[in-house]
């Protein structure tokens, strides 16, 4: 599993001029079942996605894929890490997140 930090490199504007183009980077990853989980972090500086691979050569080839990284908008941290326990009502605690801005 891996957690992806996406690091902006460039003013808000630029970020907002590309977001069209990197959410359909994030519905494709979504649709083939590679993302997780997904959103901007606070203070709005970046973002953070939950993927999971076969590894990390392929999680690092789809990250390679982001517009925002591919136009040098933001930098990408890929941290991988082997997940040994969840929270059983994983599901009900994610859509508490959905209604917070």
């Amino acid at each position: 599993m891996f957690v992806i930090e996406l690091i902006y490199k460039a003013p808000l504007d630029k970020i907002d001029a590309s977001m069209a183009a990197h959410v359909r980077f994030l519905e494709k990853h979504y649709a083939s079942g590679h993302f997780i989980v997904s959103g901007r972090k606070i203070p709005r500086d970046g973002g953070i996605i939950v993927a999971v691979a076969g590894t990390r050569q392929e999680i690092e080839a789809i990250v390679a894929e982001d517009p925002f990284c591919r136009k040098g908008l933001a930098d990408a941290r890929v941290i991988e890490f082997r997940a040994s326990q969840r929270a059983e009502d994983i599901e009900r605690r994610l859509e508490g997140e959905r209604g917070r801005k």
